[in-house]
């Protein structure tokens, strides 16, 4: 299926939120423009951008493609698993990513999805939080959000393992898996759900990519750590990471320097930032 024309602006930042959005872009191949949300100016809070996200957060989308009709519209999208679920429902016909609305797998990337938003999410987020960013260092904080990050970490081990085995015998039974929840697999697995990555994989991928920022390592968890590999090795995630602006936080950690002045920076927003909203939200 040809690249469908869109005409699609993104709202975002160099976060694990944002990234899962300009991963799904460049996966799906589809036509975007990027504004940078300058989360360390509070841009998320100025009044313009608080009409396309109320929630004062990233990422967002408008949506200016014409219906199939050729009527004009525009259609706003915020929320990272509305964007991700929105773009494929309506850009991903030959589903490259994605199954086909209502199927069996279809559910299972919904329950993965959810399990990442409501899981790996916000644990890992407070993980960073008062590993990298809170003034004063609280062991217990550390500790609890670290260790159930790691718990939720497992559960993606064992989910890679047991998907492992089942494509592995999958394998052995059949030669094509065309057909059933729509189209084939898409690479060496496993992946999440099915036979194929999918925006499951990206959700689920965004977050655990930032592993060593939040001080937990994925080598103790052998499933994940090649996972994570395969998906940072695909042209588009390599693409989708740079997205507004080149990610660094990598190549940050090598050196000790690197890493505290990467922190350094980031730890100076997000604290101005809550303590505007401590301000505001007496």
């Amino acid at each position: 299926m040809s690249t469908p024309k869109t005409d699609i602006s993104l709202y975002t930042a160099g976060t694990p939120n944002g990234q899962k959005i300009s991963i799904t872009l460049e996966e799906l191949g589809i036509k975007y423009e990027t504004t940078h949300i300058d989360i360390s100016k509070n841009t998320q809070k100025e009044d313009w951008y608080l009409k396309i996200n109320p929630n004062g957060r990233i990422p967002a989308i408008i949506d200016r493609t014409p219906t199939p009709e050729g009527k004009s519209r525009e259609k706003r999208v915020f929320e990272g698993q509305a964007i991700m679920l929105y773009l494929c429902q309506k850009y991903d016909k030959d589903s490259k990513i994605s199954f086909p609305f209502d199927t069996e797998k279809y559910w299972e990337v919904m329950e993965w999805m959810t399990w990442m938003q409501s899981g790996i999410g916000p644990m890992q987020g407070q993980a960073n939080h008062f590993f990298r960013y809170a003034p004063q260092k609280i062991e217990y904080a550390i500790q609890r959000y670290q260790t159930e990050t790691k718990r939720l970490y497992k559960v993606l081990e064992d989910r890679l393992a047991e998907q492992k085995g089942i494509n592995k015998t999958a394998a052995g039974t059949k030669a094509s898996t065309a057909g059933g929840d729509g189209g084939s697999g898409n690479g060496d697995g496993p992946w999440v759900v099915g036979d194929r990555y999918t925006i499951a994989d990206i959700a689920c991928f965004s977050w655990v990519n930032w592993a060593e920022w939040a001080g937990v390592d994925v080598a103790g968890f052998p499933e994940v750590k090649k996972w994570v590999d395969r998906i940072n090795a695909r042209e588009a995630v390599k693409r989708g990471l740079d997205v507004p602006e080149p990610f660094k936080m990598k190549e940050m950690m090598k050196t000790r320097e690197g890493e505290e002045e990467y922190a350094q920076y980031h730890s100076s927003w997000v604290m101005k930032g809550q303590q505007k909203d401590q301000a505001t939200h007496k």
